[in-house]
């Protein structure tokens, strides 16, 4: 005899929007086994998949899941951030730096800077290291060339 009441949890689509706790933990590079992001000792997270706030192959492992589902992935650099590449490390005037920042603005090395493109797009840059006439930034995503662990506790599925 089946329960008339019970329903089958809803599943995952690529345009899903998502209540979730998620935890990413690098599993290669300079960092590994140190943990990037982690809501599980807080409030839950909202992701509405295909508006590119986590990367398709981010994503991908969590099509065809149920509500309620606790399950961990792992993703090459590929299908997260891609790899590292070595023509986004790029020198920066120190005129162009104060242009963009402020002519009082200090820099550390390990700082994150926002400049404005040309275009008005912004994008940001890690800064590596500083002299009198220029700045090495790195402007690779931070996660750029590191094997991730994904761990997921799907609480909503609308």
């Amino acid at each position: 005899m089946t329960d008339q009441n019970q329903t089958t949890p809803p599943v995952v689509r690529a345009d899903s929007y998502l209540t979730l706790h998620y935890r990413i933990v690098l599993e290669s590079g300079p960092g590994k086994g140190s943990t990037f992001m982690d809501t599980f000792d807080g409030r839950p997270a909202t992701l509405q998949l295909g508006m590119g706030q986590w990367s398709p192959g981010m994503e991908q492992p969590l099509i065809g899941r149920p509500e309620g589902d606790c399950f961990s992935y792992e993703l090459e650099p590929s299908a997260a951030y891609g790899d590292r590449n070595p023509e986004l490390i790029q020198r920066v005037s120190r005129a162009m730096l104060i242009e963009h920042a402020g002519e009082d603005a200090s820099f550390d090395p390990g700082d994150m800077v926002e400049f404005t493109a040309p275009n008005g797009g912004r994008y940001s840059g890690v800064l590596k290291e500083i002299d009198q006439d220029s700045a090495l930034f790195d402007f690779n995503h931070p996660l750029a060339g590191v094997t991730l662990r994904v761990d997921i506790d799907l609480l909503g599925v609308l």
